[in-house]
């Protein structure tokens, strides 16, 4: 079937079983309705085939079953059922809130702003009218006081004229649509600060009220208030978990007793439970930003009132951030104080999903039930097996996490929001909290809490079995898919306000005594001096290079820098060498025997010498 065509059948589905519950009195979303037709083709009893395509007597049966469960009125689980869709569709994170909150604000400013920046004004009236716009803009954008109060007008007139006098609507006027919209929105705050500081000095402050009082009252009422419903849910479910102990271990008084409806009253207030605490942890958070800024409120009109003095005229570039900073302020006040009415309004409403209680265990039934057994709280199962660890001994291939060797060992995410694995999985969903000193089981990335020694030692030998089980016996109760995060094996119940943390795991950071050592350079640099991603330094060089082309270097070497170079030389060391011939041997040179005859002259007065060479030849010696 074409997706298309599918949803198209899905839609019809969920309209004709709204229509049916309607004519029988009962007004349903069909968020709910949705959340209905999943939970019920999930049953395995059921007989709904996942894989293969609904036909007409298939649409029947699950219209027929969608609407005898949603018409139960004495059913805990469709009441969880509803608290979830109700708190899914209505809560929302702290940042999620103030976001939508301020858009929703901006655009109902939308229509007044346009009037403004759209404006085209000309004569003395159609200013004045324009001025009046601007200071109602100044109010609603603030959120001090109604534009139809006269004292209130004249009074934001007052602050506005001070900052932006009329005669400058000529200049405003010439501006671009931007420019307005931004210069109104620093003309909002500059009022809005100088109004706060009147109201400080007890000149003004006309509409404006007390919201750090009103805030400081507001959060301790709605903490008690919490509070008071936690406690009596958690008191609920410490008496269930009794009962249902009792139950488990007497199979006899299980089949008197209805022990399916009393897990599903505990899945109940369990889950009224795990709501209260995300409300209250958000109530905390407004309770801290409020005192901050309280503080910071004090602070910037002390400085105020420290700059200004009795003086008449001070400089804007010190006062106008101050003002900017006090209309910021006042601005998360008001945020603090809506998200605190809203998860104030929440709590409320969340009450009217525990109804069936009454109605199906009252309180004489409930002490019956609880005739010789001992009820223990949560912190109390704890601690009675605070000493009961896991000996790591004893495996060899899991891994466990303990306090002392983690150091977010707090953070981690445990999986079925820290109830017990073990004992859920085999007493067919009882919810046991699990006792984190006793130690985390690590498998496949997930975290697992187990109530006793003996639950984790059990639960080691086969998770991959219990985690099965523990899927099948959500299949049959939708709730629990919701109440114990198992949104990764069910992807299409996954709540909005979850969806975020579906993909996101806390990895445990193990503390040990290690050492390593490494070389200091274990690869070649490979950083390129010259890289330069600065264009206009390139260009710089570029500049210098081609000025560089017209100039003439010129170089001289005196005989005091002739010797500053560093010069090298390679010579070979001299050696101490020998030959040896085979025989000894020697050589004569004839001695040359050259004589001159005639020296001695005759009678005649010219003489004549002869020269004799007597020198015998080399071959005849």
């Amino acid at each position: 079937m074409p997706p298309t065509q599918a949803e198209s059948v899905i839609k019809n589905i969920i309209r004709e079983i709204g229509q049916e519950c309607a004519a029988h009195g009962e007004i349903v979303s069909e968020t709910l309705v949705a959340f209905m037709v999943k939970a019920v083709v999930l049953d395995p009893s059921n007989g709904f085939n996942m894989d293969r395509t609904l036909i007409k007597s298939d649409v029947q049966k699950l219209v027929k079953l969608c609407v005898s469960r949603l018409l139960d009125s004495k059913n805990p689980s469709l009441d969880t059922i509803k608290m979830q869709v109700y708190f899914d569709m209505n809560y929302t994170s702290r940042e999620e809130f103030l976001e939508e909150h301020h858009r929703v604000l901006e655009s109902r400013l939308g229509s007044v702003l346009r009037e403004i920046t759209d404006n085209r004004a000309c004569a003395r009236e159609e200013l004045e009218s324009l001025y009046r716009k601007v200071v109602s803009y100044m109010l609603l954008r603030s959120g001090l006081g109604s534009p139809t109060d006269i004292k209130i007008v004249r009074e934001a007139t007052a602050a506005l004229q001070s900052v932006f006098p009329q005669a400058e609507l000529g200049t405003f006027l010439t501006l671009s649509k931007k420019n307005k919209e931004r210069q109104l929105k620093d003309l909002s705050m500059l009022v809005t600060g100088i109004r706060l500081f009147n109201q400080d000095c007890g000149k003004g402050g006309e509409g404006i009220d007390d919201l750090p009082a009103i805030l400081r009252e507001a959060i301790p009422a709605t903490t008690q208030h919490i509070d008071s419903q936690l406690q009596i849910a958690q008191d609920l479910a410490y008496r269930y978990t009794a009962i249902l102990e009792k139950v488990t271990e007497n199979p006899l008084m299980s089949m008197e007793l209805q022990s399916y409806m009393l897990k599903e009253a505990l899945y109940n207030v369990r889950q009224y439970e795990i709501f209260l605490q995300t409300i209250l942890s958000d109530i905390i958070i407004c309770a801290q930003e409020v005192e901050m800024m309280i503080k910071q409120l004090g602070a910037h009109l002390e400085q105020l009132k420290m700059t200004v003095k009795s003086k008449t005229a001070v400089p804007t570039s010190q006062v106008f951030p101050i003002f900017i900073a006090l209309s910021n302020l006042w601005t998360s006040f008001q945020d603090e104080t809506v998200l605190v009415s809203v998860l104030s309004n929440l709590t409320a409403h969340l009450e009217q999903f525990l109804g069936a209680h009454e109605l199906l265990f009252p309180e004489k039934v409930m002490q019956d039930l609880l005739n010789e057994v001992t009820v223990k709280t949560d912190v109390y199962r704890i601690k009675e097996h605070m000493e009961d660890r896991v000996h790591l001994v004893d495996f060899r291939k899991q891994e466990w996490l303990f306090p002392e060797t983690t150091a977010n060992f707090d953070k981690l995410l445990i999986q079925y929001r820290g109830f017990c694995a073990y004992t859920f999985a085999t007493t067919d969903g009882l919810l046991l909290p699990g006792n984190p000193a006793i130690g985390i089981l690590k498998h496949k990335e997930k975290y697992y809490t187990f109530s006793t020694r003996s639950a984790a030692y059990s639960f080691a030998e086969n998770p991959e079995n219990y985690i099965d089980l523990i899927r099948e016996k959500a299949k049959k109760n939708a709730e629990l898919i919701q109440l114990l995060e198992l949104h990764q094996h069910f992807e299409t119940l996954i709540p909005y306000s979850q969806m975020k943390d579906v993909d996101k795991h806390i990895k445990p950071i193990t503390k040990s005594e290690t050492g390593t050592q490494t070389d200091t350079h274990i690869l070649q640099p490979t950083i390129v001096r010259s890289y330069e991603w600065n264009e206009w330094e390139l260009r710089r060089k570029a500049i210098k290079l081609a000025n560089l082309r017209q100039k003439v270097t010129h170089s001289v070497q005196t005989d005091l820098s002739h010797m500053r170079r560093e010069n090298c030389s390679q010579v070979y060391p001299s050696k101490d060498t020998s030959t040896q011939s085979m025989r000894e041997g020697s050589t004569r040179v004839p001695r040359p025997q050259i004589y001159i005859a005639g020296l001695r002259g005759g009678q005649a007065k010219t003489s004549y010498g002869v020269r004799v060479n007597l020198t015998r030849a080399v071959d005849e010696t």
